[in-house]
């Protein structure tokens, strides 16, 4: 861990979690050298997903920065990418506070924010506003909690980011607003991702470009939950998924947080994530793009989400336990890594954990 985490961690940790979230944020928009040397870029980390160039697999996950106030900061970072949200057409507050919950003994957070976010207008402003637009920004849209059409939310986000994001998530797996989830059933996900299609398509003929769009979903689900979003995202030629959301699970937890309500993030969602992660990737084959999430928190670990079929990874919380530097940490290794195999594209182990992974019981 470089010297700045080392110094920065325990002050952030003495914090509430919002506030140190805060902070950081603060931090990154000040100009604070947190990542003082940005990885090299590599020819052996460059890969080309869903039409897009991508100097590096690794992506920063949404949650962080809610109302894109710092996408640019972070890709100094050494990330490849980020993904700003889940924004929501109108501002909203989220779930009452304390929300926010570290496991410290379990390397993990629990999270129960509820989609807190400044809405569709604050982030285009920003956004629309950055004096540096180079770099892969992905927006991730969602809900607002008392929507009377939540698809119409989804529509909205949409027709809002199509002309400025690099990619667009669609949110339906977050289990902090009641209800949402039942969007990744067949019928309702049949329909969310007709509507949304059909709005990208328009927004694609009136500014000439089609912009990528990705389903985020969730860990908790069946065997059959999985084939039928597998064949309903290729009968509707969505461009990708987005595996996974956080869990409701608690298994193996001793943390005295562990109790408290919201979707698990963390270390103890590396293996569930991935088994549904390889399970995927058997049932849409080898073309649908795929980003890996959860539990990331070191170079093993985003080669394991690699060779069990992700194109792409993203991290979040383990960058709240290992420092602003993981990031160029793991870029670092991935490109040692393929230095030391011989390897002329780190894209060249995808899949090569399939097997292991996905022979593995969703428990």
């Amino acid at each position: 861990m470089r010297l700045f985490d080392r110094a920065a961690m325990p002050l952030l940790f003495s914090l509430d979690p919002e506030r140190a979230h805060a902070l950081s944020i603060a931090a990154l928009k000040s100009g604070l050298p947190i990542c003082p040397i940005p990885p090299a870029a590599s020819r052996r980390l460059a890969v080309e997903v869903a039409g897009l160039h991508f100097p590096n697999p690794i992506g920063l996950a949404a949650g962080y920065d809610k109302n894109a106030e710092v996408p640019y900061e972070v890709l100094r970072l050494g990330f490849g990418f980020t993904e700003c949200g889940t924004v929501t057409p109108r501002p909203q507050e989220g779930n009452a506070k304390p929300r926010l919950f570290r496991l410290k003994s379990n390397r993990a957070v629990i999270n129960r924010l509820g989609f807190n976010n400044e809405g569709h207008a604050a982030a285009l402003a920003r956004l629309r506003g950055g004096s540096d637009r180079n770099g892969i920004i992905g927006i991730n849209i969602g809900a607002n909690r008392d929507s009377n059409d939540r698809i119409a939310d989804y529509e909205q986000g949409v027709r809002a980011f199509a002309g400025i994001a690099s990619y667009l998530t669609v949110n339906i797996s977050s289990p902090n607003t009641a209800g949402l989830r039942d969007l990744q059933g067949r019928e309702s996900l049949s329909m969310l991702l007709s509507r949304v299609m059909k709005v990208r398509e328009e927004e694609a003929s009136g500014n000439g470009r089609r912009v990528p769009l990705f389903l985020k979903i969730a860990p908790d689900l069946s065997e059959d939950d999985l084939a039928d979003i597998a064949a309903e995202v290729i009968g509707k030629k969505v461009e990708g998924l987005i595996v996974s959301n956080t869990t409701l699970a608690r298994t193996g937890l001793d943390d005295p947080s562990a109790g408290e309500a919201g979707g698990l993030s963390g270390e103890p969602l590396f293996e569930r994530s991935t088994i549904v992660l390889a399970k995927i990737r058997r049932l849409v084959g080898p073309d649908l793009p795929i980003i890996g999430v959860g539990g990331v928190h070191s170079t093993e670990t985003a080669l394991e989400k690699l060779r069990a079929g992700a194109d792409l990874v993203q991290l979040y919380t383990g960058m709240i336990f290992e420092g602003p530097g993981l990031a160029a940490r793991i870029v670092r290794g991935l490109d040692a890594y393929a230095a030391e195999q011989g390897l002329s594209s780190i894209a060249h182990i995808r899949d090569a954990g399939i097997e292991k992974w996905a022979t593995r019981p969703l428990n």
